[in-house]
């Protein structure tokens, strides 16, 4: 069927499409409004859902489903000019309207569809404000656009209704047209289309070897030359002369011939690989779907669970963008039905219980999916009461399930495990929620069937994890590959933050450790090799590769590759399970020439270069970014206005072989630091006269002493303490109250290297 012709489809059929559509954005924005009652995009959005839906219902003429969306466009229209304050009741009725016109278009009797809309009508009514008057149903402003939409002209053909705007501020959400295609087509054309890819990629090294025939035909004529020149000058052998004379006629007629195939082939190499490539892009991706496209209807489900069992609830999707099989997709709606439904009835506290321990009145559910060693993984996580295990226990003894001796010896992991048994669970009573033990028994069958693992873990009084760890037939993921070493690393996009060039005289030194400044943040540095156990390298160019690894904790890092190889888009292959886990490592795949590329697990990576950091194992990058220091005593200049401190430093300091010098309060410090050159300045913060952050300022600011390396100690550990005397310019900050000798010595070290060089 082609983007014109839509004459195989019914009326109704195309308006269910446009229903479907518009549906979605009118929930999304219903949603958002009910968190926030004045949002004009989101009033705007639902007010043009209502209004596509109403054009469309009268174009077909569905009276019942016309009066519906006019009730819910007036609602819309009031909030809009301020008439009307949209309130949780009025958000209930319009998605009650939105269910009721998917009622009238699947076809439903049209005494029961006419019998609930007169109810819905008359609970519209009640709701409104007096002075917000539903506008006449047969006015002019049916067939119009309102004036604030008259950018966007009215539903007028078939062709529209199945492909009807939708609001930008909800994504590209049923934009694109279906059409129905079996798994096993999907598979089946994957298959081919990476055969083309691998059979393409193979004329490149048939060129070479034309390429290479060409040089030994050079060869050749430099042979048939050689040999011309060294025949004796007057040959009375015509014959010879002749012959040579042929056969170097012949062999020029041979290059000029293989130079054009070369050509050619050259040619058909390039068209032809980036057919397949594109072949194999367009399939691989017609069998993926962002995980968000199934889970999206999840928000209304339980918002409307929450309203029920007298709870507020919010759902927010973690890893929309997720590539996922489409079959897995479907496959997990049923699991992922009831681990919300669990969470919402089992997991989160009522308002006033979670009011009475601290918590927001309304609680969250995340539903999160990310790609991991080439696994899927994904989670359900409430905030609310946890899972106490002393409960848990006791559940299981009182059902036999255990003797009270075993039972006490179960460890947390074992314990938890029950809640996946058939029929368990730890409600007393019966719902139609819950309290039936079939919910969990079915997530752990779902995932065995597709030979996946299912996992809980809970912290009592702050929330529950459930985890799907799935595996993908396919699992496509975004990355960038990198050389490390000589060997291809690759990196997901999803947890790069940036990539850049960066120069080395860029690095500078912060608490002891290699940072560069990135968008008013430092980034730690460490070159890849460090972290991965690599050899140094040959050289150290002034230009460094680097990737800023961000695992979504706050935490980022830069990372120094010898270079960037570009993006890639791979399909992930799961390690062998006898390698266990590999350090840094989440998975594999296959380059389009069959070579084998390691894909990172980022996670692991910072955890590495965590463990780096703390044993101070930056030192290669060190000496690069300094260079060697003079063979000299270097000079510690100390300032605290406390005797005993200064004195403790002092002599600490001294017998480590460092020189040094004391100033009795911030003024004598300046006067102290502007006098003679110091490696290394070390301040209190709370000091007369002048304290310890003016001080640092002042330095900072003086053309000649910036670039001193500044420690501040202090008694002040609490973290905006900390952050005031690093942003003021100082470079490391110990707190007294962990005060050690080594803890002190090691931070000088790191900063400034040995007392003597």
């Amino acid at each position: 069927m082609t983007d014109e012709d839509f004459s195989q489809v019914s009326m109704l059929s195309l308006f269910q499409a446009e229903l479907e559509t518009q549906s979605q954005a009118l929930t999304s924005g219903l949603l958002a409004l009910e968190r926030d009652p004045i949002a004009a995009d989101a009033l705007e959005a639902c007010m043009r859902a209502a209004h596509s839906l109403k054009g469309a219902a009268r174009i077909i003429d569905l009276m019942p489903a016309v009066k519906v969306a006019n009730a819910m466009e007036d609602c819309l229209v009031a909030a809009q000019r301020g008439h009307l304050r949209v309130r949780r009741e009025h958000i209930d009725t319009l998605l009650q309207g939105s269910d009721l016109l998917k009622l009238i278009a699947s076809g439903s009797s049209s005494e029961s569809a006419n019998s609930e809309v007169e109810t819905f009508l008359a609970k519209f009514e009640e709701l409104f404000l007096p002075e917000a008057k539903p506008r006449p149903q047969d006015s002019a402003a049916d067939f119009a656009t309102p004036d604030h939409a008259q950018e966007q002209p009215a539903t007028t053909s078939s062709a529209t209704l199945l492909v009807g705007t939708v609001p930008q501020a909800h994504g590209n959400i049923g934009s694109d047209r279906m059409v129905r295609v079996t798994a096993d087509s999907l598979n089946r054309l994957l298959g081919l289309a990476g055969e083309s890819l691998i059979e393409a990629r193979r004329l490149r090294p048939f060129a070479d070897g034309l390429l290479r025939l060409k040089r030994l035909q050079s060869d050749l004529a430099s042979a048939f030359d050689n040999l011309h020149a060294v025949l004796p000058p007057g040959s009375n052998d015509a014959a010879v002369v002749e012959a040579l004379a042929e056969a170097q006629r012949k062999l020029r007629l041979s290059q000029a011939f293989l130079a054009e195939r070369l050509d050619e082939l050259d040619s058909v190499d390039r068209k032809a690989t980036d057919l397949a490539n594109r072949l194999y892009d367009e399939t691989l991706a017609s069998r993926m779907r962002p995980f968000e496209d199934g889970v999206r209807h999840y928000a209304r489900t339980v918002r409307d669970l929450g309203r029920t069992l007298g709870k507020r609830v919010r759902l927010e999707i973690v890893g929309g963008s997720t590539g996922i099989d489409r079959d897995i997709l479907e496959q997990l709606d049923a699991p992922l039905g009831h681990l919300l439904r669990n969470a919402v009835d089992h997991g989160l506290e009522p308002p006033e219980e979670r009011l009475a321990m601290g918590k927001p009145e309304e609680g969250l559910i995340r539903l999160e999916a990310r790609h991991n060693a080439g696994l899927l993984q994904i989670a359900v996580v409430d905030d609310g009461r946890g899972i106490e295990l002393s409960t848990l226990r006791e559940t299981v003894v009182a059902r036999q399930l255990a003797t009270r001796e075993s039972a006490d010896t179960l460890s947390e992991t074992e314990l938890l495990a029950f809640l996946f048994l058939p029929g368990f669970s730890m409600k007393a009573g019966l719902t139609d929620v819950s309290g039936r033990g079939v919910g969990l028994d079915a997530v752990q069958a779902m995932t065995k069937e597709v030979r996946g693992v299912a996992s809980v873990s809970s912290e009592f009084g702050h929330g529950t994890r459930f985890q799907l760890q799935l595996p993908l037939t396919l699992s496509v993921l975004r990355t960038l590959l990198v050389d490390v070493d000589g060997e291809p690393y690759a990196f997901p996009l999803a947890a790069i933050a940036k990539t850049l060039k960066l120069q080395r005289t860029q690095i500078n030194l912060l608490q002891g450790r290699p940072h560069f400044r990135l968008n008013d943040r430092q980034i730690g540095l460490v070159t890849a090799r460090e972290v991965l156990d690599r050899g140094e390298p040959g050289s150290e160019p002034d230009e460094l590769s680097v990737v800023v690894v961000d695992a979504g904790r706050g935490d980022a890092y830069g990372l120094i590759v010898d270079r960037f190889l570009g993006e890639r888009e791979l399909v992930i292959r799961p390690l062998d399970p006898r390698f266990a886990k590999i350090k840094d490592i989440s998975a594999a795949a296959l380059m389009e020439d069959g070579s084998p590329v390691l894909i990172f697990d980022v996670d692991d990576l910072i955890r590495s270069v965590e463990k780096l950091a703390s044993s101070s194992g930056f030192r290669a990058l060190r000496r690069a970014a300094g260079g060697p220091e003079a063979s000299r005593r270097k000079r510690v200049l100390v300032i605290d206005d406390s005797l005993t401190v200064r004195e403790l430093q002092r002599k600490m300091l001294g017998n480590y072989g460092y020189e040094v010098e004391v100033a009795v309060d911030g003024m004598d410090g300046w006067n102290a630091v502007r006098s003679g050159p110091f490696d290394l300045v070390v301040t209190d913060i709370d000091m007369p006269r002048m304290d310890g952050i003016e001080l640092v300022r002042l330095i900072r600011k003086d053309a000649h002493l910036k670039s001193t390396p500044i420690m501040i100690v202090s008694y002040k550990d609490r973290e905006e303490d900390r952050a005031r005397g690093l942003d003021a310019g100082a470079d490391y900050y110990l707190t007294k109250s962990s005060f050690q000798d080594e803890a002190l010595i090691h931070a000088v070290v790191d900063m400034i290297g040995e007392a003597a060089e």
